[in-house]
């Protein structure tokens, strides 16, 4: 099949028309943690933020991408990297557009984060680790998830009875539990605006 296709990338308006046109940088910031840990909340705040300044923003939650164009994936070890793969491949397409995307993944191995870091490219994608630790996120327990794992209710449940890698070298380590939400939003932020034009 491959052989019948003819990528019109050459003929495309350029990502440095787009983001000339935007007055921004696109860039991808990765978020990663557990379910719970404060992934989706800060991003939102951090969205409002950039709003407020007139920087085009766009969030990739995992529940709303799962509920979507991943609808067909389960939580199996190669589901899990199909996950990861298609999103980054969509959060590329925001990037070369000059958006600031703002993706909120579990993403709990090195292997996916690596994957994603590959598609979108090293010096666009800088990973937020939110740090909250599991027994924050188990109290918070805001899906009723975490309930139902320890119940075996739910398979292949990161912390529980699937494994999360905390990130070596994030741009940024957050930690919910002992940092507000305005705090939270502040530091993310400001990695933003430390990327040049």
């Amino acid at each position: 099949m491959a052989e019948n296709i003819y990528p019109i990338y050459d003929k495309m308006m350029t990502r440095q028309e787009k983001e000339s046109l935007l007055g921004q940088r696109g860039v991808m910031v990765w978020f990663t943690g557990l379910s719970g840990s404060g992934k989706s909340t800060v991003a939102m705040g951090v969205e409002r933020e950039l709003h407020a300044r007139g920087i085009l923003c766009r969030i990739l939650d995992g529940d709303n991408i799962r509920a979507g164009i991943n609808n067909n994936l389960g939580f199996t070890a190669e589901d899990r990297m199909e996950n990861i793969r298609r999103i980054a491949e969509i959060g590329k397409l925001f990037v070369q557009t000059g958006i600031v995307t703002l993706a909120c993944f579990v993403s709990p191995t090195e292997d996916v984060r690596t994957l994603a870091r590959t598609i979108i490219g090293e010096d666009d994608f800088k990973e937020v680790f939110i740090s909250t630790p599991i027994e924050e996120c188990e109290r918070r327990d805001v899906k009723g998830l975490y309930a139902r794992a320890r119940r075996g209710e739910v398979k292949n449940f990161t912390g529980i009875s699937a494994p999360f890698e905390a990130p070596k070298n994030p741009a940024l380590t957050v930690d919910t539990s002992k940092l507000t939400l305005e705090e939270s939003v502040k530091m993310v932020v400001k990695l933003i605006e430390q990327i040049k034009n």
